[in-house]
């Protein structure tokens, strides 16, 4: 009972609860199947929708294709519109210049300039637009006025060219040398020795070349410059190059061929050189040294300057132009140069081979440095290979000079025994040499590999030194007179060591050269002395002195004592006098140009035979003047010898010495 009771009671309350739930899930089931209706009619209204708008859509679509369409056709004629202005104003810009071009480039060659610009677009506009019908029509048209443009361009580059391309006159070229190398006077004929003939001043004028300043000439207008290179440029584009070439050739190679003519320079042939007068040809070579210098700091360089700034933007052509500019002036005066090389070899000619040389290295690196780039190789290869022929030259006449030297057989009398004709040639050959150090280092390292170049020039001397020696040698045996021989070669080697100590040349062959050869000169000198006054000795000597067995006579200490004849005393002294005044009549004609070896050989002489002559009168003096007549035996002083002495080796005459 009691589980049945706690089972019931909710049983009651559990049935009123459930009519709620009932009629809500009947409220809600309402509810659904009106959403579902709902949903259903929006279906039903949408599909509806979908099948109005497809039917619109496809009562609209011809419609929107025709809007296409029209839309289309307006952008299409938009774009012929605008292509039909663009070809009008390209046929506009070609009647313009056209128009240009038929009136010329004289008076207004920038606009000329700028119609063959438009005309070249032109051109490239209608080859660019096959679809215009007449586009090959045009371009002919074009092209056929271009290429008469372009003629007339030429023919104005020409004109234009020709009317400021002037020779340059030898007095602007002067003024624009430096001061130390300008003329006194304006004619071609007064530059030889500028160009370097004068050897004694062969290292001032050099000092001076090296820090001078060219100031080369101004050859065409500044002003007209830009516009020859603005016709250079069409000419080129056009495909005219090579007819650039011919003019700008033909027009500046004979102006710059003028300018050298104006100043002097000639075309002389290997045969015109050999037929000249030495005198004319040195003065040749010496007018060349300054051409050459004129033509490459110059007109060579303003040749270049102008090529440069008139093709600037083509190196080739820059090259090319001045390459054929430059040809026949380079070669006039290369050819010069190298007949001279090629001359027969002579000693007289190797200090204008030096200058030639010098000259040629002076200029190397400027004429690689204008002469550059492959269309000038051969004009670079030409300089220098005459650089080369003149240093083998140079050198070969050094090597003539030396034999030359040792051989030379000259007949030339020198019966005074002064110093011979050849040496004083020699030493001042040497002395010409050492102007000439840097060049001659220069040369010698042409040839010589790794040699130290100041004792190659130290050798060189010595050699020529030596050869002179040997020669001297040779002519002093011509000499009849062993004495004269001696005083001959005293002389001689004197000058040579005097000549060297004076002169850069001692610092090259050195103090022991100069030592070992003034021990020559004093060897000679004792010779001369032991030899010549030997003889004359004897007689004042007491060696031979025997009595005669008769007569008066002393005793050989100056005592009363019979010993030595008044008879051989007499003898002594004729013949003392006879030999002394030979002696002064001969060695007075006899030569010692130098003062203080000639008053030195006195002296070694006075100090030898006034003793001795005074010590003979002393002892057997009064023997004689005793006697008759002794002032027919005792001639002559101490103090008159010494006079007498003293005019020897004066260079007198037969008669002066006489006298």
């Amino acid at each position: 009972m009691g589980v049945l009771a706690r089972t019931g009671a909710p049983s009651t309350v559990g049935g009123g609860g459930a009519d709620v739930l009932s009629e809500k899930a009947a409220m809600m089931r309402e509810s659904l199947q009106k959403s579902q209706s709902f949903t259903d009619n929006m279906v039903s209204i949408l599909g509806s929708f979908d099948h109005r708008l497809s039917a619109l859509e496809t009562a609209m679509r011809p419609t929107q294709i025709r809007t296409h369409s029209i839309r289309r056709a307006h952008e299409n004629i938009d774009k012929t519109l605008k292509a039909a202005e663009v070809i009008l104003a390209q046929f506009d810009l070609s009647r313009q210049a056209e128009a240009k071009i038929l009136k010329g480039p004289h008076e207004d060659l920038e606009s000329y300039l700028d119609a063959i610009e438009q005309l070249r677009s032109n051109i490239s506009f209608f080859g660019n637009n096959k679809s215009f019908k007449s586009s090959d029509g045009v371009v002919n048209h074009a092209n056929n006025l271009l290429a008469k443009a372009i003629s007339k361009l030429e023919d104005e580059f020409k004109q234009l060219l020709a009317s400021y391309s002037k020779p340059v006159e030898p007095d602007r070229l002067f003024e624009c040398l430096p001061n130390s190398l300008r003329p006194s006077s304006g004619s071609p004929g007064n530059h030889g020795d500028i160009g370097g003939k004068n050897h004694s001043s062969h290292n001032h004028s050099e000092n001076q070349t090296e820090n001078a300043v060219y100031t080369p000439p101004t050859l065409i207008p500044p002003r007209v410059l830009p516009l020859l290179h603005d016709l250079s440029q069409q000419m080129v584009q056009a495909g005219h190059q090579q007819q650039l070439l011919v003019i700008y050739r033909d027009t500046r190679s004979s102006v710059l061929e003028e300018s050298l003519r104006k100043l002097g320079v000639e075309k002389l042939s290997k045969d015109d050189v050999q037929k000249m007068q030495w005198e004319v040809l040195e003065a040749k070579i010496g007018n060349w040294i300054h051409f050459m210098r004129i033509a490459v700091k110059l007109l060579f360089a303003g040749e270049r300057k102008v090529c440069d700034q008139m093709f600037d933007g083509n190196d080739s052509l820059k090259d090319q132009c001045f390459a054929e500019v430059t040809a026949g002036s380079v070669a006039v005066l290369l050819s010069f140069g190298d007949a001279i090389a090629k001359s027969k070899r002579s000693p007289e000619k190797l200090f204008v081979l030096l200058d030639m040389y010098e000259i040629m290295r002076e200029l190397h690196s400027e004429i690689d440095t204008l002469f550059k780039g492959k269309a000038c190789n051969e004009i670079r290869e030409s300089a220098l290979g005459l650089t080369k022929r003149l240093a083998q030259t140079a050198q070969d006449t050094f090597g003539d000079f030396e034999e030359a030297v040792e051989k030379d057989a000259t007949k030339t009398a020198v019966s005074d025994g002064t110093v011979h004709p050849l040496t004083s040639y020699v030493i001042n050959y040497v002395k010409f040499l050492f102007d000439y150090q840097s060049t001659l280092k220069q040369l010698f390292q042409e040839f010589e590999n790794g040699g130290d170049s100041n004792s190659q020039l130290a050798t060189v001397t010595m050699r020529i030194m030596q050869a002179l020696q040997i020669n001297l040698e040779g002519k002093s045996k011509q000499y009849k007179d062993p004495a004269l021989t001696h005083l001959f070669l005293m002389n001689n080697i004197h000058y040579m060591v005097r000549s060297v100590r004076r002169s850069e040349a001692k610092d090259l062959l050195g103090d022991d050269w100069v030592q070992r050869h003034r021990r020559i000169v004093q060897q000679h000198a004792n010779q001369y002395k032991r030899i010549a006054w030997a003889k004359i000795l004897q007689c004042l000597s007491v060696q031979g002195l025997t009595s005669s067995g008769g007569g008066s006579s002393v005793g050989v200490d100056g005592g009363n004592s019979s010993g030595v004849s008044r008879a051989a005393i007499k003898d002594r002294l004729k013949i003392f006098n006879v030999q002394f005044e030979e002696f002064h009549q001969r060695q007075s004609q006899w030569t010692v140009p130098d003062t203080e070896l000639r008053e030195s050989l006195r002296l070694a002489v006075a100090e030898v035979l006034l003793p001795a002559y005074r010590s003979f009168i002393r002892r057997f003096g009064p023997l004689v003047e005793n006697g008759k007549n002794p002032q027919k035996y005792i001639r002559y002083t101490a103090e008159d010898l010494d006079r007498m002495l003293g005019e020897f080796f004066e260079g007198k005459t037969l008669n002066e010495a006489r006298r």
